[in-house]
């Protein structure tokens, strides 16, 4: 199997030949601003010539001493965000006043905490919030903040219903990332557990109105669905994963869902899986009024090392070959950057299947091959030895990360995971994550946010199974292995800087345009030790049309960079550490830019402290 397109988009002829522009890009009233995930602003009162004027304009107190990375919704001057103990509020966007809450009617553990989704009808007499908390898509009024009995049950619809599987076998069916509305559609993925016993990665449309599911699209495909052969027979019953809990993005002309799916469970071995697995890892272009599947590539086969593509598929123009093409392009965990012709997903530069190495673990059968774009280059560094480890290891550490570096196999990105130890590079965390791209959709450019986060996989018996008498090398043998990021006692990473990275792509011709160490690591900066880039980032820019580049981290700074260069133009220190992607609007003819301030700088506990939290908005002075 190659893995490669399948399927051409249905999709009319009158739709190909609209108008495809770039959309309005002046409100942010969808999570990342606009339906098509940009993270980008038309708002032009903010450029290179003013922007060292900006100012603090209002800040909103979260105050209970948790995370949040929230990415605000502002619709007519009413600013909708994630308050403190997981409720909801409305602010007036100008001032930051209150201006009602939504407390949660139970204590809620899950909620999507990065954003919400707003619907409105055509006569905009009904005005709706949803989101998901506990496991319950619900639905609350947008103007008054009170739930909506008509939604579902009660106003609520429980997820973990219509999967398939008794839902008392499965913990979690909800993604902290809000869905994507389309039309009366509110699309959603979910968030699976990480082990063995998941639940099954359907992406899900519900009516806004009335809460009942529309369509579904089977990730783990059902007998006689495309993609069934790549599994044993009776995956579609016991297998979990497959799930889109990162960002999806909808081309609304074409009315098309393209949706970046996760890996299969359990993450680090596959053995009661073997096959190619689809349609994890996969970009998946969806019909979505109907959930069919118009075409997908697959990024990654058979995955056993966590390779999630979480970070939004971003729509662009560009021009390729003499003509202009409408493009979605994909980042992902191993620092590559996939790029496809939007409609039938046949990919702009070449894709090769290499060889990877084979497992050394019973009954595993990793894929042969797996695909590497030839263009546009990695974003990220994809191999770590003993000649990367940091500088600012004491001898001690360096001795200790150089012995696990050199006892462990270490063969590439596609290094099956073992008894041994396995190296991971950038890691299963790293490369981009959600929130962690940018793009000028008009120039054809994108900026990507990225981390080199090696991990080192060590598999084990599952605990579950001591004394079990299942043999090691039987079919229901389980393995387990932690995350296990590679971290020097201080924090930091043993890998050399720059940990975090700024790069930007001209996909016109997909070279580089330019690339930045991102923020700094304050114990090391007060050393004199500057642009190693930040520790663990989960970073989301926003692009404007004036060419600025709003951005904010871990060491506590909101920057601004220029969008052609990468330098910085103006920088500002917030009380918390951020995380997450800023909003920007326009009120009264006045431009803001706010900021989720409530993340942890730290992530190991020596390094952590109390969370002050706020929303901080920026804006010029009257």
């Amino acid at each position: 199997m190659k893995g490669m397109t399948v399927g051409r988009a249905a999709i009319s002829a009158a739709a190909l030949a609209a108008c495809l522009c770039a959309q309005d890009h002046t409100t942010w009233s969808d999570y990342a601003g606009a339906p098509d995930s940009a993270q980008y602003t038309a708002l032009r009162q903010i450029d290179r010539t003013n922007v060292g004027r900006l100012q603090v304009a209002w800040t909103y107190p979260i105050g209970d001493g948790k995370k949040y990375f929230f990415n605000p919704l502002v619709v007519d001057g009413t600013m909708f965000v994630l308050a403190r103990n997981n409720s909801l509020a409305a602010l007036d966007a100008a001032t930051g006043k209150e201006i009602w809450t939504w407390s949660p009617p139970e204590e809620i553990t899950v909620i999507t905490s990065r954003g919400i989704n707003y619907w409105e009808s055509k006569d905009r007499k009904d005005r709706r919030l949803l989101f998901a908390a506990n496991h319950y898509l619900r639905a609350i009024d947008a103007r008054t903040g009170k739930p909506i009995p008509s939604f579902g049950v009660n106003g609520r619809v429980n997820l973990k219903e219509g999967l398939g599987r008794d839902p008392a076998t499965f913990k979690l069916a909800q993604s902290t990332t809000p869905g994507r509305v389309f039309e009366d559609l509110l699309i959603l993925g979910s968030a699976t557990n990480e082990g063995y016993g998941s639940a099954p990665g359907d992406i899900r449309a519900f009516d806004v109105r009335t809460g009942k599911l529309v369509w579904s699209f089977h990730t783990i495909p059902h007998p006689g669905e495309y993609g069934y052969d790549t599994w044993p027979n009776d995956a579609w019953q016991r297998v979990g994963g497959a799930n889109v809990w990162g960002e999806m993005t909808l081309d609304v002309k074409r009315g098309i869902l393209y949706a970046p799916t996760a890996s299969p469970k359990y993450n680090f071995y596959g053995a009661d899986r073997h096959g190619a697995d689809l349609f994890g890892d996969c970009l998946l272009a969806l019909d979505a009024r109907t959930g069919k599947r118009l075409w997908h590539f697959q990024m990654v086969h058979h995955d056993i090392w966590d390779y999630d593509d979480a970070t939004a598929p971003k729509l662009l123009t560009v021009r390729h070959n003499g003509r202009m093409v409408d493009i979605v392009a994909q980042v992902s965990k191993q620092g590559f950057l996939w790029v496809f012709d939007r409609v039938t997903g046949e990919p702009l530069w070449p894709i090769e299947e290499r060889a990877v190495p084979r497992s050394d673990m019973p009954l595993e059968s990793p894929w042969p091959t797996q695909p590497f774009p030839v263009k546009p280059p990695p974003f990220a560094r994809q191999k770590f030895t003993p000649d990367d480890l940091s500088p600012y290891l004491d001898a001690e550490e360096r001795a200790r990360f150089r012995d696990e570096l050199l006892s462990a196999r270490n063969e590439g990105l596609f290094t099956p995971p073992s008894t041994h130890g396995t190296v991971q590079m950038p890691g299963n965390n790293g490369g981009a994550n959600w929130g962690g791209a940018a793009v000028d959709p008009g120039k054809g450019r994108l900026y990507v946010v990225s981390k080199d986060m090696p991990s080192l996989l060590k598999l084990e018996r599952d605990p579950a199974q001591k004394d079990s008498g299942i043999p090691a090398d039987s079919p229901e043998a389980r393995y387990v292995s932690g995350f296990n990021f590679m971290i020097a006692k201080d924090g930091v990473s043993p890998l050399g800087p720059p940990w975090t990275s700024f790069t930007a792509y001209d996909l016109n011709d997909g070279t580089i345009l330019w690339k930045v160490p991102l923020g700094e690591v304050p114990h090391l900066a007060a050393k004199g030790i500057h642009d190693t880039g930040v520790q663990y980032p989960k970073i989301g820019p926003v692009v404007t049309a004036t060419g600025l580049i709003f951005t904010g981290a871990r060491d506590k700074e909101v920057r601004v960079l220029d969008a052609d260069t990468g330098k910085v133009l103006w920088r500002h220190r917030v009380d918390a550490a951020l995380e997450g992607m800023p909003a920007v609007y326009e009120v009264g003819g006045r431009e803001y830019v706010v900021f989720c301030a409530s993340a942890q700088a730290g992530l190991t506990p020596s390094t952590q402290e109390k969370i002050a939290g706020a929303y901080v908005a920026f804006a010029l002075p009257r």
